[in-house]
């Protein structure tokens, strides 16, 4: 990465079993999973899951909160969900991702058409949760 443009670098998820959320975003969404050996050997504090190349996704276990409460005039609000994040692929890759989590028995709301978000509108969209109840939005816009 070369330029210092503003982009998004991670979020933090709030959940129950980081182990078994990384395993969840490996299986069920496809993504790279990021220093689990290291967590499991209690070196570092959360393992991470790699969106792409420039974004990650920290999967912090909820004994963090307390920790996380360090922003001025914000105590307990560590541990709140945000409403969702939305999640921009290839058509390949979207219906790849539906037909994974239709596979492993994973919720998924119908299709939406026509949703506007970052690059405009999307043609088609759809919701699911994973097992903390985060939820994302899958689009594309190809």
């Amino acid at each position: 990465m070369t330029d210092n443009t503003t982009r998004l670098d991670h979020v933090v998820l709030w959940v129950r079993d980081p182990l078994a959320a990384a395993d969840f975003y490996e299986k069920a969404v496809g993504l790279e999973p990021l220093r689990v050996a290291e967590f499991t050997a209690g070196e570092v504090s959360f393992p991470s899951v790699r969106l792409n190349e420039e974004t990650i996704f920290d999967l912090a276990p909820l004994d963090l909160i307390p920790g996380m409460n360090m922003l001025p005039g914000a105590a307990g609000s560590a541990g709140h969900p945000v409403n969702h994040v939305c999640l921009s692929l290839p058509a390949d890759a979207f219906d790849a991702l539906r037909t994974r989590l239709e596979e492993g028995d994973v919720p998924v709301s119908g299709i939406s058409h026509d949703s506007y978000g970052a690059r405009g509108k999307a043609p088609r969209s759809f919701y699911f949760r994973d097992p903390d109840g985060n939820v994302f939005e899958a689009r594309h816009y190809d």
